[in-house]
């Protein structure tokens, strides 16, 4: 797919705009994507002068898009679909509408990308609500998906069963497996565990067509007992802002640990390679973002901390969702899933 067009929300993220710009630079170098940068144009192209792109920006892969309204991490998620209209993420997400992009790119107010990605593009037929899958690194250096992380705080079981369907086929295309291992993160591992909300989602789970491991419960986040591991928002954002958390703090206290004396500091400066690839692992900039399963078209959200090399990632995954059609691969499982509980 020769020339692929991908929109980035210039604006979003916490050092805006320049860690978007130079990682759509980058991008459009190593991906061979053209980038459209939404935000405002003068302070786009300061940064790029300060990057030393000048001249014809086509001939970069560029364009830029001009907006000078920007959603910000105070303001409400529903305002880019009425007080702020024109805001960043909402024109990235009116240029796939328009199909002038493929896909887009948001590292700013994840509320506000959900809200722009679902009020333009739409669901997805039969899909109840979208959900946001993250990554958890594993013990094997592999990883595992935890979604919702944020996107849907209260759930219906059916809405978790619909999650199930969208993570496993995301898997698939993250993963390379045929066939997923799908988890739903309760209490206990045994099949009455939980709450009535996971308990009545495990009788909805069994009746897949999937390798279905049961319940999971939090020590197995980063275990590998499953590839897909499924809950309601409220309960994935905290796993996951407390996985950050915990791998900050434990790199912190690694590094303090191993700097308090001399002899300490020569093991440290011998185990270099091996913290260099254990950081690797844990950093978050290594995966660029994470797609909101279940739109009709290609959302990817970023960290709102994201660097340079976190947008490139962002946009190399973009690139493949659209490339490998993980959207209209879910549609089919969606309407599948649909027709088997029909006819049952």
């Amino acid at each position: 797919m020769p020339g692929l067009t991908l929109a980035l929300d210039a604006m979003g993220g916490d050092r805006a705009p320049y860690p978007a710009v130079k990682g759509a630079v980058t991008a459009t170098e190593a991906l061979g994507v053209k980038v459209i940068l939404v935000g405002a144009e003068p302070k786009i192209r300061e940064e790029l002068d300060r990057l030393r792109v000048r001249g014809d920006l086509s001939a970069r892969g560029l364009a830029i898009e001009h907006t000078d309204e920007v959603i910000g991490m105070e303001d409400a998620p529903s305002s880019v679909l009425r007080g702020k209209r024109n805001a960043s993420v909402g024109v990235c997400a009116r240029l796939v509408k328009d199909r002038r992009a493929s896909g887009f790119v948001s590292a700013g107010n994840t509320g506000a990308a959900m809200a722009a990605a679902v009020g333009v593009l739409g669901r997805l037929e039969g899909v109840h609500r979208p959900a946001i899958a993250a990554y958890l690194p594993r013990m094997d250096g592999s990883f595992s998906i935890l979604l919702d992380v944020g996107a849907n705080v209260d759930c219906a079981p059916e809405w978790l069963q619909q999650f199930a369907v969208m993570g496993d086929e995301y898997a698939k295309f993250l993963f390379g497996i045929e066939q997923p291992r799908v988890g739903l993160l309760s209490t206990g591992e045994e099949k009455g565990k939980g709450n009535e909300q996971t308990k009545a989602t495990f009788e909805l789970l069994e009746s897949l067509p999937i390798p279905f491991v049961g319940n999971v419960e939090g020590r197995d986040l980063f275990s590998g007992r499953a590839d897909v591991i499924v809950c309601d928002g409220f309960v994935g954002n905290i796993a996951l802002k407390v996985a950050e958390s915990l791998a900050e703090t434990m790199m912190k206290l690694i590094k303090k640990t191993l700097t308090k004396n001399p002899v300490r500091r020569i093991g440290a400066l011998l185990s270099r390679g091996a913290f260099r690839e254990m950081l690797k692992i844990a950093d978050y900039s290594e995966y660029g973002g994470c797609p909101l399963l279940g739109v009709n078209g290609v959302a990817i959200i970023g960290h709102g901390r994201s660097n340079a090399k976190a947008f490139h990632n962002a946009l190399g995954v973009c690139k493949r969702y659209v490339e490998q059609n993980v959207v209209g691969k879910t549609q089919d499982r969606i309407l599948a899933l649909q027709a088997m509980r029909s006819v049952s």
